[in-house]
């Protein structure tokens, strides 16, 4: 296993590898989550071949980027942190929810490096570039309510309640984020729905990342770019012969389940599965399923002569 901090130029950011051979499997997590959400995945993967998880700017290990956030920044960050840290292609990338969008966004940038692509209940890119108002203002108030974590973490409210959470607590922690969020829902509630499907052992990682006030500013950030980063992604295209999976949650919505399918007729090797008995989160839920999928595109990949690394 291989871990480090890597020096992109705007930031540092934390990259973790683990296994051999090729190709390479890059993970990219969802919107305000970081490496240690493949805790499940990765350690399957790095049975049959290499494959390296890493944090977003502002996110988990690694630090701030003030740059805006935006599609092909994410991109070129990722970009720069596998050739500085001598990561060859050509990759398979999958990309979590947001990360969805991302692993789109970087096929269209740099094709020639990337294999195949597994999306795994991604963010709906349709429904975010056309967004209605009530939407901007359910987001706008998710952005509030971040903003809001991040003061809460530099009082270690965040800290506590995630600690209740990990040791067994769900009353008093949901309370304590209810009464911090002034009424409603907040950014806590969410990472209590997270942390519950996560390892013991990464509990107190996730507590430590949490209980950061730069983690929740970076989750403002990234919630506020959502909108434009959508726009920006429907105006790029996924070259047809790059091989796309795509993976749904059992509760996906039929409009998201529509854009997803036409995705996959996009690709010459496109394939589009609605799992059951899982939700949103299901590479915590079903990581075998997410593995196998994986675990297609790699063996695809090997048996095609266009895997060598890109000069």
């Amino acid at each position: 296993m291989s871990t480090r901090l890597v020096d992109v130029g705007c930031c540092r950011l934390y990259l973790n590898c683990k296994g051999t051979g090729e190709p390479t499997v890059i993970l990219e997590s969802g919107i305000a989550a970081t490496s240690l959400s493949w805790s499940y995945v990765q350690p399957r993967v790095a049975e049959f071949t290499r494959i390296c998880s890493y944090d977003r700017a502002g996110l988990g290990y690694s630090s701030r980027c003030p740059f805006p956030r935006t599609p092909s920044q994410f991109a070129l960050e990722l970009r720069t942190l596998l050739v500085r840290a001598h990561v060859t292609p050509p990759y398979i990338l999958v990309g979590h929810s947001f990360g969805g969008l991302l692993v789109r966004t970087y096929g269209s940038l740099y094709p020639l490096e990337v294999a195949g692509i597994v999306m795994v209940d991604p963010v709906s890119i349709k429904g975010w570039a056309n967004a209605p108002a009530d939407q901007f203002r359910r987001l706008n108030y998710g952005v509030r309510l971040s903003r809001r974590g991040a003061w809460l973490a530099r009082l270690g409210v965040v800290r506590f309640a995630l600690w209740l959470t990990a040791a067994g607590g769900r009353r008093l922690p949901k309370l304590i984020a209810r009464a911090s969020a002034g009424g409603g829902n907040s950014a806590i509630d969410r990472l209590m729905g997270e942390v519950r499907k996560l390892p013991p052992e990464v509990w107190p990682i996730l507590r430590a990342h949490w209980g950061q006030s730069k983690t929740f500013l970076s989750m403002a950030a990234h919630l506020e770019s959502l909108p434009a980063a959508a726009s920006a992604a429907q105006n790029m295209t996924l070259p047809p012969n790059i091989p796309l999976t795509i993976l749904s949650a059992a509760n996906a919505r039929p409009a998201e389940l529509a854009e997803r399918e036409s995705w996959a007729r996009q690709s010459v090797r496109g394939c589009h599965t609605q799992l059951t008995g899982c939700g949103h989160w299901l590479h915590l839920e079903l990581p075998d399923a997410v593995t196998a999928a994986i675990r297609d595109l790699v063996e695809h990949a090997r048996a095609s002569t266009s895997l060598r690394p890109i000069q």
